[in-house]
């Protein structure tokens, strides 16, 4: 029995697959139907049915155990046997010198030794109740009774009621009204316990086994797709290790979250292309390139023309054989084809001191807010400065700037350098979002170094607190 209920209590229970149920408890014996009396048909066979005390016979012991198996649609069929010891056998017999208000009376046959072994098909209202716990059934069989040197057959009607702990672990209920056709018929053997109808009552735990789930997933192997890996119910038993709704059998990129018109890959760029077969995944771009982008629509991708935004001839790298701002350098090796600059400066304009001037004045118009590196919200001074920052900037795309921080001497040396690194990078960063090269903009703190004025004025550490714009170099 112990290692029955460790089998049963291991299993993932579903009725339909598991098949098998076993149940064990105890039985009572009650004769009082095949007794006589009565003032109807019904008062006669089926009254003082709960007189429990005076009435039923119980072994104070497991004394049934049964075995059923399900054959489908609710059906299952099983076969019961049941051991009981009979000593209160109850008669009509108002005469009796101990008999109740009713007349009847009990005795004690000998201690009849009870034998029983029965089958029937049940029926069972579970899934018409829609109920996970309760289940309430109806069942009909036959059986073979031994009563002492007795032996006789039974037609076997009854009803019971399942209480299910677990899926696969309950407690049951059940009796059975085992008619018997050779009850008391001859005058005056009221007393004697030849082949009497009685009803059967049990009460006892039922463990439900005998499925098969290899991979431990819950789902039988049966109705599982991929009996072998664990898997999820709604795709059968398989497993959809990405989460994204396709099972790894159909996902070209099981380890991946990605789209089902993809087959499971991703589409980072959302391009339509799959990321596995995208030469540029991060960009939109077209099938024909691989996922790259043509800007110019020059049938040169991006990634291979040098001139990506203007269309020009695959022969010259994708750019125009131009010279669009009339400096003298063709557009293919202008490194600013609409702005005029000298062949010496690979035709860009040359970074002069006025341009650094001016640049140095827009940041000075940079205003953080106090001990911060945040821009201050709402400042039109900011934001125009920025603003001009970059249409000078704009102009030297070889150019390189660097962006200096400063404070004056309030606060610890270390928080004052850690604070004009942060506010040279905050200008920095908002330059390239404004479109602003990166890779032509470095940014550098120099904390209290390099004061301008005094720091002991109020007006001179005002003149420190600033941020400078220096020419360093070309990119070539």
């Amino acid at each position: 029995m112990a290692v029955m209920m460790v089998m049963a209590m291991s299993s993932h229970a579903q009725n339909s697959n598991n098949p098998w149920a076993l149940s064990f408890g105890v039985n009572a014996v009650d004769t009082r139907t095949s007794a006589g009396g009565g003032k109807n048909w019904l008062d006669k066979h089926f009254s003082q049915a709960f007189n429990v005390g005076d009435n039923w016979n119980i072994l104070p012991s497991v004394s049934y155990l049964s075995i059923a198996r399900s054959v489908g649609n609710n059906f299952s069929v099983g076969i019961q046997g049941s051991i009981n010891k009979i000593d209160k056998f109850v008669v009509f017999d108002p005469t009796a010198p101990v008999h109740n208000g009713a007349g009847y009376a009990v005795t004690n046959p000998g201690d009849l030794m009870y034998y029983g072994i029965d089958a029937s098909v049940k029926y069972s209202f579970m899934s018409l109740i829609k109920s996970k716990v309760i289940d309430p059934s109806l069942h009909l069989g036959g059986g073979y009774t031994f009563l002492g040197d007795n032996s006789y057959g039974t037609v076997n009607p009854g009803a019971g009621l399942t209480f299910w702990f677990t899926e696969n672990v309950g407690f049951s209920l059940e009796t059975s009204y085992k008619k018997s056709f050779g009850d008391r018929n001859a005058v005056g053997d009221q007393y004697i316990p030849n082949s009497p109808s009685h009803f059967q009552h049990t009460a006892g735990i039922t463990f439900q086994f005998g499925g098969k789930d290899t991979d431990g997933d819950g789902i039988y192997d049966k109705d599982d797709a991929c009996p072998e890996v664990a898997g999820l119910k709604q795709f059968n038993g398989c497993p959809d290790t990405d989460g994204d709704g396709i099972i790894d059998g159909s996902d070209a990129c099981p380890d991946v979250f990605g789209l089902a018109a993809l087959n499971g890959c991703p589409d980072t760029d959302g391009d339509g292309i799959a990321d596995k077969d995208d030469a540029c995944p991060e960009v939109a771009g077209l099938a024909a390139f691989k996922g790259c982008p043509d800007t110019d629509k020059d049938g040169l991708a991006d990634k291979d023309d040098k001139c990506p935004t203007v269309a020009g001839p695959k022969e010259n790298g994708g750019c125009p054989v131009l010279d669009a701002d009339k400096d003298g350098v063709a557009d293919k090796d202008d490194d600013c084809p609409t702005v005029a600059g000298p062949a010496s400066n690979k035709g860009c304009p040359e970074v002069t001191p006025e341009v650094v001037e001016s640049l140095k004045i827009q940041a000075k118009s940079v205003y953080f807010n106090t001990g911060k590196s945040t821009f201050k919200v709402g400042d039109a001074a900011t934001v125009a400065s920025l603003d001009a920052m970059r249409e000078i900037l704009k102009n030297y795309p070889n150019a390189k700037f660097s962006i200096e921080g400063h404070t004056d001497s309030d606060g610890s040396t270390k928080f004052n350098q850690k604070l004009s690194e942060d506010r040279a990078n905050a200008v920095r960063t908002a330059l390239i979002e404004k479109g602003v090269n990166a890779n032509n903009l470095t940014a550098v703190g120099f904390g209290e170094s390099k004061p301008i004025a005094s720091n002991k004025t109020k007006a001179g550490k005002a003149k420190n607190r600033r941020t400078e714009v220096k020419h360093i170099g070309s990119t070539f």
